[in-house]
């Protein structure tokens, strides 16, 4: 298993646990965060793009996959769905994909692809990516550009995707 934690700070040399704001998780324990290569294509965006995120799980049925996915592409089975007003911004970031070593991670949200450690974690690798439109289309994502990422995310939220909504507070509001 590879994990990851995308960041917009090219100089990250250790991975120090901070208290987490969520209130589902204990706010006195420190964690790293990380994310594994299925749900990696999430988070291939500006830190602060809103953006509605779903793909192809076990459960996931053909209807739902003829409706939210493209007929005429069937290597697409992950969606990345941003407001067309950030399309400059993913087009201008450059991120820095770590790698980090699974050893002392657990699986915080299997969804999510979300892990977590709650020790220091060195990086075992860094990669720049320049071309997040580029990197995105290599993994087989389709980037797709809304108006409104309020009723994409409504409709997702009812589906046997698996699905996240990311960074919604920056979103037009509806």
């Amino acid at each position: 298993m590879r994990l990851f934690h995308v960041s917009e700070e090219p100089d990250i040399v250790q991975f120090i646990p901070r208290l987490p704001t969520r209130t589902d998780l204990d706010p006195k324990k420190g964690l790293v965060w990380a994310l594994c290569e299925r749900t990696l294509p999430n988070f291939l965006t500006p830190r602060n793009c809103p953006r509605v995120c779903w793909h192809v799980g076990p459960q996931t049925t053909k209807e739902d996959c003829a409706r939210y996915l493209p007929a005429d592409r069937p290597d697409v089975n992950h969606v990345v769905a941003i407001e067309a007003g950030w399309l400059p911004a993913l087009m201008q970031t450059t991120l820095y994909l770590y790698e980090l070593a699974p050893d002392n991670f657990v699986l915080q949200d299997e969804h999510a692809g979300y892990y977590i450690s709650e020790k220091a974690e060195t990086p075992v690798a860094k990669t720049m990516i320049t071309d997040l439109c580029g990197e995105l289309a290599k993994r087989g994502v389709l980037l797709k550009t809304v108006d409104n990422l309020w009723e994409i995310g409504s409709r997702i939220q009812k589906t046997s995707f698996y699905w996240s909504l990311c960074r919604m507070d920056f979103a037009k509001k509806p």
